[in-house]
């Protein structure tokens, strides 16, 4: 099967980026079959700057509604049987797709594709690479032995990798077929919308391509809202995986023990988040439920270091 990847970039207020961006597509080695800009509200230049690409570009324009619906937005129009994401102030290598596409058509078996990628600041200095600094990254790279493609099928691979990803939206490549049945990003939730998509199609998958190399660059932005408030972060963050976790009952175990474990880590965070403020009771009571459901020494360290402060 020869793939057609549609690319879908949502932006907000991204005038400033969106250009590097939309050539990054446009280079690619092995060409995109659609580019699919989603305007979600902006109130700046970004929908003049997409227009400026003519017929090479196809701009849907939204009321604000959040990056989960102008993702949706965008995949109900696309007419590639493959779906790509790139956000608007990221950008992607230029064998991104091929390193994808050449896999596909040799592979017809596979669920999906991700791989590793680049963290840099604002002023595009090299910050790392996600695969070395998840674990399940690592697990994947030792099993790959140098050679920069390895395939990711079991299930402690699958387990790790849902408790903490390494592959973000920019480097998942998908059926368009298998985003229609999974309902496309879940509404409703300002953080970790993501992983929740993503942990959803895990589960729905056998096997799972992964490219070892970079195949693009996330921006890590310093005045982020997470950043800012990431209290509030953290509880969305939490509110979200809740949301999960009523899902994961029917998944798979690993898919199921892999969103225990990412819950885990993110009622610490929270509870990290609140003791850093002085709030050490709030602090407790964010990281007891992990107790309660996964009782085990790691639980109890959590709430030892909520009381600890």
């Amino acid at each position: 099967m020869t793939p057609r990847f549609s690319i879908i970039i949502p932006a907000f207020n991204s005038a400033t980026t969106l250009s590097r961006a939309i050539e990054s597509v446009r280079v690619q080695s092995w060409p995109a079959y659609e580019i699919i800009v989603v305007d979600d509200g902006s109130t700046d230049a970004t929908a003049e700057i997409a227009r400026q690409y003519g017929d090479t570009v196809r701009l849907i324009q939204q009321e604000n509604s959040g990056v989960s619906v102008a993702r949706n937005a965008g995949a109900a129009v696309a007419t590639g049987n493959w779906l790509a994401f790139l956000d608007a102030d990221d950008w992607y290598a230029v064998d991104r797709i091929k390193l994808h596409a050449e896999r596909i058509a040799q592979d017809a078996a596979l669920s999906f594709l991700t791989g590793d990628y680049e963290y840099r600041d604002e002023e595009d200095s090299l910050l790392g690479t996600s695969m070395a600094q998840h674990e399940s990254g690592r697990m994947l790279l030792a099993k790959a032995k140098g050679e920069t493609y390895v395939v990711m099928d079991s299930s402690i691979e699958i387990s790790a990798f849902v408790a903490d990803h390494f592959g973000d939206t920019h480097t998942l490549s998908l059926p368009r077929a298998r985003f229609v049945e999974l309902g496309g990003y879940p509404t409703g939730f300002k953080v970790c919308e993501d992983v929740h998509f993503l942990t959803r199609l895990v589960a729905k998958s056998q096997r799972i391509g992964v490219v070892c190399q970079s195949l693009g660059v996330y921006v890590i932005h310093g005045g982020s809202a997470t950043r800012r408030h990431p209290i509030a972060a953290q509880r969305e963050n939490v509110r979200t995986l809740k949301d999960l976790e009523r899902l994961a009952e029917n998944f798979p175990f690993p898919v199921r023990e892999g969103v225990a474990l990412r819950m885990q880590g993110a009622r610490y965070n929270l509870g990290c988040a609140l003791s850093k403020t002085g709030q050490r009771v709030a602090a407790i009571n964010a990281v007891l439920p992990s107790l309660a459901v996964r009782p085990g020494w790691q639980s109890l360290r959590n709430v030892l270091s909520m009381l600890k402060g």
